[in-house]
């Protein structure tokens, strides 16, 4: 192959992988919907089947902590996916308004946290856009906590309390 023809070549190579790459990251931070029935259906998060999150977003079981004792189980669990912020907000409070719980509190900054509550529970999330913009995963943080041991006189041990 003659020099004009590779560099040509090359030229046409670089030019493809890109456009492959920026096709590819393009389609990847979309938005998600709660309520439109359509596409694959949400998942419930291990040990909480009244928290939902969309498909696209992975649990990371290497970054996830839980802990169950008789009276008590919760945990942080981490979640990333390509879903635009918003989007995930948006998702989050309508499926976890139609599990029943009460959206009590709401802040934004670079990230957004909301925080949500049930009789004897807690939901505490944290969203986070990825870095580059929306090349990034979006990251979610999920603080959840159940007391078991709540109008039953135990103590956080599950052990009886007496008066």
């Amino acid at each position: 192959m003659s020099t004009p023809m590779l560099r040509r070549f090359s030229v046409y190579l670089v030019a493809g992988i890109f456009l492959l790459i920026v096709s590819g990251c393009a389609s990847q931070n979309k938005p998600v919907d709660a309520g439109s029935g359509v596409g694959p259906l949400p998942s419930p998060v291990s040990n909480y089947d009244d928290i939902k999150v969309p498909p696209e977003m992975k649990l990371d079981t290497k970054k996830t902590l839980t802990i169950n004792t008789e009276s008590f189980h919760g945990g942080v669990l981490i979640f990333s996916g390509y879903v635009e912020v918003q989007s995930l907000k948006d998702y989050m409070v309508k499926s976890m308004k139609n599990d029943q719980w009460r959206h009590v509190g709401e802040a934004s900054y670079n990230n957004v946290l909301l925080a949500f509550t049930k009789p004897n529970r807690t939901a505490i999330l944290v969203l986070a856009g990825g870095g580059f913009g929306k090349l990034g995963k979006t990251k979610m943080e999920m603080y959840v906590t159940v007391d078991a041991a709540a109008g039953k006189q135990l103590n956080p041990f599950g052990e009886p309390v007496s008066n």
